[in-house]
């Protein structure tokens, strides 16, 4: 089998017209599709419903095109993160696994997997952290990889906690790290980065006092993100492995806002020679999409000077910085439609993040 893959933009936030485009032209199959990864429009908050909207649209799509039942479309894997500030285009990268025959190099593969249910006082704890990592392994399987330096990009979606869900921790008898629901979403991430970390063996088991606190502690795959509309841990691992296709995955850091040269080791790890200060325009039509994690450095200092955005009480700075750092990406790809996700806690070096590239190969 070979993945195939492509990116779509969303012309509205319910817009899967550039999915169903693709099933039309044989480009792959509904019921080949395997995961979805993508950018919409809304606030990125706790309250972002443009997610729940596209999430709908495009599995719409797949039940109408498709053979599936319903209850194996509502498994496939659709991480939507919310808010396109800045110059950042609302868009999906679609996933499908098409028969293909292996090639003498490693090419792009794609597992999945959802984690057993995360009960609200689990979020921000180890329980999350081994469920997640339970969840990693397996999904490495689906994909064929068994060599965690062939994992290039792992994309999890997970709950967060809502004052519904509190509430009902507490009618049970128990408690939950905290009852910032806005905050919450950041915990929920970090809590999974780490488990992915584990999986990966980049780092031992987190103790309950180091999640979310121990910023040393981090995976260099991770792109995690949270939401309302699930009680797992949504699963893609994204690497390369002796299968068949045109595509491979590879990987690297920021060290922080700015480091534009980042963007670019992560498309060379990928297969693309480029000179030491490469360009948006000699990119060609290689990369179909990268991603990248990215915060507000902690610190408030950015290359030694004094950043704001942290003391802002009328934007808030996951919206300021996912615009700057959009505008970094955007401007090395050519290409606004980058998934460009805030809240990196463990995901990266502390005020930086992580990102992968996906190119087509030579």
């Amino acid at each position: 089998m070979a993945i195939e893959v492509a990116k779509v933009i969303l012309e509205n936030v319910s817009d899967a017209s550039g999915l169903e485009a693709l099933i039309d032209a044989n480009v792959f199959s509904a019921d080949e599709v395997i995961a979805v990864i993508g950018k919409t429009e809304g606030n990125g908050g706790v309250n972002d419903f443009t997610r729940i909207l596209a999430d709908r649209a495009f599995r719409d799509v797949l039940m109408k095109h498709g053979s599936r039942p319903e209850a194996e479309v509502k498994q496939i894997p659709m991480v939507w993160s919310g808010g396109v500030d800045g110059v950042l285009c609302p868009h999906a990268t679609v996933f499908a696994r098409v028969p293909g025959e292996p090639g003498p190099e490693p090419r792009l593969t794609v597992g999945i997997a959802m984690s057993d249910t995360i009960l609200p006082e689990q979020i921000g704890r180890p329980a999350m952290v081994e469920k997640v990592a339970e969840g990693v392994r397996r999904a490495m399987t689906n994909a064929g990889i068994t060599d965690p330096a062939d994992v290039h990009y792992v994309q999890t979606k997970t709950p967060l906690l809502t004052m519904e869900t509190i509430a009902e921790a507490k009618a049970r008898g128990e408690d939950v790290i905290t009852e910032q629901t806005l905050e919450s979403m950041d915990i929920s991430n970090g809590t999974t980065a780490l488990g992915i970390a584990v999986a990966l063996g980049e780092i031992e088991m987190p103790t309950a006092d180091q999640i979310c606190h121990d910023v040393s502690l981090f995976s260099s795959v991770a792109s995690c993100s949270s939401g309302v509309e699930l009680d797992q841990a949504q699963t893609v691992v994204v690497g390369n492995a002796p299968v068949g296709g045109r595509y491979r995955a590879g990987h690297s850091v920021m060290a922080d806002a700015l480091d534009i040269d980042g963007v670019y080791a992560a498309i060379r790890s990928a297969g693309v020679d480029l000179d030491d200060r490469a360009r948006a325009d000699d990119l060609g039509d290689r990369v179909v999409n990268v991603f990248v994690k990215c915060e507000a450095v902690p610190t408030s200092r950015l290359r030694g000077r004094r950043q704001v955005m942290l003391n802002d009480s009328d934007v808030h700075h996951h919206r300021q910085i996912k615009g700057a750092v959009g505008g970094v990406v955007a401007a090395a790809t050519g290409d606004p439609a980058v998934f460009v996700s805030v809240g990196a806690l463990h995901q990266g070096p502390s005020g930086g993040g992580t990102v992968a590239a996906i190119v087509r190969a030579e």
